[in-house]
């Protein structure tokens, strides 16, 4: 996408089928974003690099997803002073707690906003940084409002189902 405010970025091609989540609800928002896989530990010198430009380039947030040692959000917060929102992607033995441990207990002055484990901590992730740049822009806040009000219509209609099928 041109001009992305948002940066996707991944540990490994296995967490696409998580990350994608989060880009659809950016997607849905009109929101541009760009997507890329880095290694914090297979190749730091590129993460490290990828981080330190983004704001250069125009990246406003950055969502980082990655699975057990996860050190992908806290080495990108370490490069950039931009919000890191950070996905635990579920895998290993601890099938995403011990990612979602390493995001959390960053150590104090490196931050990194952290969502729930898999599909939903993607979602949010997006939501997240939709609510931060609707702060200085009215379209997407309008953009935000209507969406939990589609969300409670929706809940709605599934309570007037459930209730006439009984």
């Amino acid at each position: 996408m041109e001009n992305p405010q948002v940066l996707i970025v991944m540990g490994s091609d296995s967490d696409l089928p998580i990350m994608e989540e989060g880009a659809k609800v950016l997607a849905e928002f009109g929101v541009s974003y760009e997507m890329r896989i880095s290694s914090a530990h297979r190749c730091p010198r590129k993460t490290a690099a990828l981080a330190a430009g983004a704001a250069g380039r125009g990246i406003r947030v950055i969502i980082a997803g990655a699975g057990m040692a996860a050190h992908l959000a806290g080495v990108i917060a370490a490069e950039t002073t931009l919000p890191i929102i950070g996905v635990p992607i579920g895998g290993g033995s601890l099938n995403g707690v011990d990612a979602l441990y390493a995001m959390v207990q960053m150590p104090a002055g490196i931050p990194v906003a952290t969502m729930a484990i898999g599909k939903a901590g993607a979602k949010n992730a997006a939501l997240f940084a939709i609510q931060m740049l609707a702060l200085h822009d009215a379209g997407l806040a309008a953009a935000l409002v209507s969406h939990r009000e589609k969300m409670a219509l929706e809940v709605e209609a599934k309570d007037q189902a459930l209730q006439a099928s009984r």
